[in-house]
């Protein structure tokens, strides 16, 4: 794994990784309680050979500080600081689950942003549809519970992957070493409509978007992310990634690698 540097962005010390290839720049950013090791099959991978990839740990995760609150406006930020500090603004931006949501956030920020890659994040109104952007599933409840126990922490590891891929142990280990105050600052944002609208921003993007999402994805409901009307969605369509679940970033990055080079590639 690339070392990690701290960087101070809007008061905050944050940890990302840079590989620093004279390439062209993606920004990976990582969903809830996890950290730039949800990225590692990419920042170890062939990909990071040929586009210069950057990922940070958001506030509260991985190697980040901890903040005294936390909410969509205090997460977002770092990602539009981070990308300007590093020269990274005319990058491919992507979002993994609540990253996704996060990147949608900062998206207006980000003018000169290529394109925008969203992956187990289904686009959220005002006030949200959960029941129909979530599928029912039991461990729905511990993305949002601030202390969780061993138990918890494994059912949630285990759901995040297809029933026949093996569980990446950086799921669980990342859950462990989060803030639990990030969890709970989270749904406190949620339950008070302290985001902004993202149907309304994915309606307004002049980007591309492109949509990812694992085909065996038992968190996030496919069909409602295909009632959202995005005019610049790439291809058209959601693209599935077969015998993933909500990380095919480690389940499949073949697949995974090859939609997200094939994007890039088409954002020039």
């Amino acid at each position: 794994m690339l070392p990690k540097h701290q960087l101070t962005v809007c008061g905050s010390s944050i940890a990302f990784l840079d590989s620093g290839r004279p390439l062209p720049p993606i920004v990976l950013i990582h969903g809830n309680s996890s950290s730039t090791a949800a990225w590692s099959r990419q920042l170890e991978g062939p990909l990071a050979e040929r586009w210069r990839l950057v990922a940070l740990d958001l506030p509260g995760c991985g190697d980040s500080a901890r903040l005294a609150s936390y909410g969509c406006s205090t997460l977002s930020e770092p990602i539009v600081g981070l990308a300007h500090e590093r020269g990274c603004e005319d990058a491919i931006f992507v979002g993994h689950s609540l990253g996704g949501h996060l990147l949608l956030e900062a998206a207006p920020q980000l003018p000169r942003a290529r394109g925008f890659v969203i992956m187990g994040t289904p686009p959220l109104g005002k006030p949200p549809l959960m029941e129909q952007a979530f599928l029912p599933t039991p461990v729905l409840g511990s993305v949002f519970t601030a202390e969780l126990t061993a138990e918890a922490i494994d059912a949630w590891a285990r759901a995040m992957v297809a029933p026949e891929s093996e569980v990446p142990p950086q799921i669980a280990a990342d859950i462990r070493r989060t803030d639990p105050h990030f969890r709970s600052g989270m749904q406190a944002a949620i339950a008070q409509l302290g985001y902004e609208d993202e149907i309304e921003i994915v309606r307004a993007l002049t980007q591309p978007i492109a949509v990812f999402h694992g085909a065996a994805d038992t968190l996030i409901n496919a069909a409602y992310i295909e009632t959202v009307v995005m005019p610049t969605l790439w291809r058209g369509a959601v693209q599935r990634i077969e015998g993933a679940g909500h990380y095919p970033q480690l389940e499949r990055p073949e697949a995974f690698d090859a939609l997200l080079e094939a994007f890039a590639r088409d954002c020039g």
